[in-house]
């Protein structure tokens, strides 16, 4: 870590996206939170002030309130580039921006697919797709690690629980790429970031409201079917809340495990002692996948409202009042993780709160498991060596971390020959 010369409470920048597209996390400035003030009142140009909470504690603490602090009010702090009015009527309604009772009762309709149970019988085909794309690259010296692996492998598993036919799974991956990095000019095709957001979001809702008609009147076996005759407090899902769940299960079930994948490769290049740890032992693959979530952080924060006045910390929160959850903070604190900034996969106990805890716990936290636990398995098999080609690209983004290129030199073994 370096050192907090030159840092002071006024000058730091924990919101600005082109400070995440540079620098990536900023872990220098949540440091010098935890240690000087954890719960630090923001004022941004361009941003609504909110309270920045960096300790492990203290987001465990409002996670395990929902009523005392909401998520709907507001989701996410974000930078208003744009100077746009914030509109009267939301672009979704999903369970990310649900509060008691509708929460639970919304989160009903598909959790049952998404226990260790409901997951355990897709471990094949998470294996042979994973199989499939690591035998693409085989023979190649090179390739850009996320648009040939990472974003194929979780892409190509959420779209067959949904049903989604594989001619589509490219625009599914462009909505995706849209709808999280609307303000990166990568994805904005000559469009501003709200435009961008609002045609992915578009394009995506119509999709899913053909698929519907087929699957109300012809039912199969997958999640599109469930939630399209699901239902709740006995009545059929309301349109806008069914395609904003649909919205949900495509972004949330393809970018963070792409993410999380991309960059614990990333860690391991950095790492190459924990990579020739986890070759020799893969008996540690779980406790290997634990420490890359924790490391990798792909949510980086999510808001909360206070409904009353409350105090964390021994700090007044006034109600109606935000404060930002910055989990990737919380996953490096200094009171909770012995050595907090070194990447070890035999880290026990790993206590991580990536996935979020509480009402909102990640839905599909056991499929995005199960996912990396079979990526990283046939990784150690088959990935003999692995450098970086070229700069590692970040998303510009200061809610999801994600990494939109990364070129690696590789040796890639068949998968026959994996040993």
């Amino acid at each position: 870590m370096e050192t907090e010369s030159a840092l002071s409470l006024e000058s730091l920048n924990i919101i600005g996206p082109d400070h995440y597209a540079k620098n990536g996390y900023p872990h220098r400035e949540w440091t010098y939170l935890r240690k000087h003030n954890p719960v630090f009142w923001c004022e941004y140009p361009k941003t609504d002030p909110f309270w920045a909470i960096t300790k492990h504690a203290d987001i465990i603490q409002i996670s395990k309130q929902p009523r005392l602090f909401l998520n709907g009010p507001r989701l996410l702090v974000f930078v208003n580039e744009m100077g746009l009015e914030r509109s009267p009527t939301p672009p979704f309604r999903h369970l990310l921006d649900m509060d008691p009772p509708d929460h639970g009762e919304y989160r009903a309709v598909v959790s049952r697919r998404f226990t260790p149970r409901g997951v355990r019988p897709l471990q094949p085909e998470i294996e042979n797709i994973t199989r499939q794309v690591l035998d693409d690259v085989t023979g190649r010296d090179q390739c850009d690690f996320v648009i040939d692996v990472s974003s194929k492998i979780p892409l190509a598993v959420i779209a067959e629980l949904l049903g989604v036919p594989h001619k589509d799974w490219e625009q599914l991956f462009r909505w995706t790429n849209e709808t999280i990095g609307g303000g990166d000019p990568e994805f904005q095709a000559g469009t501003t970031a709200q435009e961008t957001m609002d045609r992915s979001r578009l394009g995506l809702f119509q999709y899913f409201t053909d698929m519907v008609v087929d699957r109300m009147k012809h039912p199969a076996d997958d999640i599109t079917s469930v939630v399209a005759n699901g239902k709740v407090n006995g009545q059929p899902i309301p349109q806008f809340e069914m395609l904003s769940y649909y919205f949900l299960l495509v972004v949330a079930g393809n970018e963070t495990t792409r993410n999380a994948t991309t960059g614990g490769l990333l860690a391991f290049i950095e790492h190459p002692d924990q990579w020739q740890k986890l070759k020799r032992n893969p008996e540690l693959i779980d406790s290997a996948v634990e420490e890359i979530v924790r490391w990798t952080t792909p949510v980086i924060q999510f808001a909360r409202t206070a409904t009353e006045d409350t105090v964390i910390r021994g700090q007044k929160i006034k109600a109606g009042e935000s404060v930002c959850l910055f989990y990737p903070s919380a996953n490096r604190d200094e009171e909770v993780f012995e050595q907090p900034f070194k990447f070890d996969i035999s880290r026990d106990p790993n206590p991580q709160i990536a996935f979020g805890l509480g009402e909102h716990f990640c839905l599909g936290a056991n499929l995005a498991r199960l996912e990396l636990k079979v990526i990283f398995s046939q990784l150690a098999q088959r990935l003999d060596d692995a450098e970086l080609a070229g700069p590692v690209e970040r998303l510009r983004s200061s809610f999801v971390g994600g990494i939109k290129h990364m070129p690696i030199r590789m040796k890639m073994k068949p998968a026959a020959t994996a040993a």
